[in-house]
């Protein structure tokens, strides 16, 4: 099977291309390949992680340029690494019509709510204040318009009496982490199908129960690396 090559999008922290090299650098994630990551923002956390592992990364400024000219500047980036799959990390730029129709269906974004409640920012922070009582994570493609794409995968995170903005997007941020890499897979794999809005999904041979065994290693890194943050995912997640 072909590699899957990604080409990885960010303007700031970058936690879900950091979970995303985490599942490749453990094995999680099979035939994929970050070929570059393309940062809108000097100072974003995102070049670091790129850096400390080996992955190429290019500072771009959108600063004074037309979006579709940035665009084009990003595009041709993308095709001189051969990139087949553009994922979006916190990217802070709405992609125009061109971007979009270039790589059409080659375009992952993940959402902290479940789409389509709550599209643009803040969306915990709008769950809280709607007083909705279920919100979670959904991973998309990128179509023309803010989070309107076809829909991959969600998860649901129930929205406790005393959340805040923060207690609620740490328990949502948690399994970004894991489902963002899932759905990649399942494109590597080409067990997903477009039709019109719908996007099916081929669980068979036992694909989800296989993805699910060797995320389990993603898991229990996943937790070392939150108690050394001092937030333990027993404590979180309870």
């Amino acid at each position: 099977m072909k590699r899957l090559t990604l080409g990885v999008l960010a303007s700031g922290r970058g936690s879900n291309f950091q979970s995303i090299v985490d599942h490749i650098r453990l094995g999680v994630l099979e035939n994929v390949r970050i070929n570059v990551l393309i940062c809108n923002n000097k100072d974003a956390h995102a070049l670091k992680i790129a850096e400390q592992n080996g992955i190429e990364s290019k500072f771009m400024d959108h600063r004074n340029k037309e979006r579709e000219v940035f665009d084009r500047d990003v595009i041709g980036v993308l095709k001189d690494h051969d990139v087949d799959l553009v994922v979006l990390s916190g990217f802070m730029r709405v992609l125009s019509p061109y971007f979009i129709d270039k790589f059409e269906h080659r375009i992952m974004n993940i959402h902290p709510a479940l789409l389509p409640s709550f599209p643009g920012l803040h969306a915990q922070r709008q769950a809280i204040d709607y007083g909705v009582k279920v919100s979670g994570c959904t991973i998309q493609y990128v179509s023309k318009g803010v989070d309107i794409g076809p829909i991959i995968l969600q998860h649901a995170v129930h929205v406790r009496e005393d959340d805040t903005e923060e207690t609620l997007s740490d328990r949502i941020l948690i399994f970004e982490h894991r489902l963002y890499p899932k759905a990649i897979q399942l494109h590597a794999d080409e067990r997903l199908r477009i039709e019109g809005r719908r996007v099916s999904i081929d669980y068979s041979s036992d694909w989800e129960e296989r993805w699910s065994e060797r995320q389990r290693v993603y898991i229990e890194y996943q937790k070392e690396i939150w108690e050394k943050e001092g937030k333990p995912l027993d404590k979180v997640l309870r």
